[in-house]
């Protein structure tokens, strides 16, 4: 199996250093170049062609969302994964708007950043406990007015208790501890959860947004 092939781009050497020496030491994980702006990583993404961007939100010229927008135009097959001090979420959804498949706060976990590299990899949505807490406690407010009373009466009683959890913010970790059950057990609820809240892809993402006028469709 090849290594995933990362393209790193953010303005601050010393993010970029860390990162490359995390990365680095990981099976299967190859860092094939870096960009402190985003003019030089979509010309870098041209001449590379990685299998992933690890993108800045904020950079000296051209932002992250029109970087991933020009990268996406150019090179649809080269997912972009956020990586930003930024936790907003109307941040998440410009990018998702962009084309980016993901979302890591810098105060994440290398475990979390290890994992959307791979599940980002394989052309899916990785969403970080913030996000989807921000996600869900939208969820549950329409929830309480009546406005998703079905989905949510077909969710079983464990799963409704993972989800408040999600909401909480809470990582998978945390979650396994407080419910006494396996990390891969939290894993499945949460997955099972954010399918059954059509959450579970870009488009779903990207619906869910234009809906709460987080994204215009003349963005496109």
């Amino acid at each position: 199996m090849n290594a995933i092939k990362l393209l790193l781009v953010d303005d601050q050497e010393i993010v970029r250093a860390g990162l490359r020496s995390l990365l680095e030491r990981q099976a299967g994980l190859e860092v094939a170049g870096e960009a402190s702006r985003g003019d030089e990583a979509v010309t870098l993404a041209m001449e590379l062609k990685p299998d992933i961007v690890l993108m800045d939100v904020t950079l000296p010229d051209i932002n992250g969302a029109e970087a991933t927008r020009r990268i996406k135009a150019a090179l649809p097959e080269v997912q972009v994964l956020a990586l930003t001090i930024h936790e907003d979420e109307a941040y998440f959804f410009e990018m998702l708007n962009a084309g980016a498949s993901g979302y890591v706060p810098k105060r994440a976990s290398p475990n979390d950043l290890l994992a959307a590299i791979h599940i980002v990899a394989q052309g899916e949505v990785f969403l970080h406990p913030v996000v989807a807490g921000a996600l869900v406690q939208d969820y549950l407010r329409r929830v309480r007015s009546g406005g998703e009373s079905d989905s949510y009466d077909e969710l079983t009683p464990r799963q409704r208790e993972v989800l408040t959890m999600i909401a909480e913010g809470l990582s998978n970790q945390d979650i396994a501890t407080r419910l006494e059950i396996s990390v891969r057990t939290v894993e499945r609820h949460r997955e099972n959860i954010i399918k059954q809240l059509n959450l579970h892809s870009r488009a779903d993402l990207v619906k869910y947004a234009l809906r709460k006028g987080l994204i215009h469709l003349e963005d496109e």
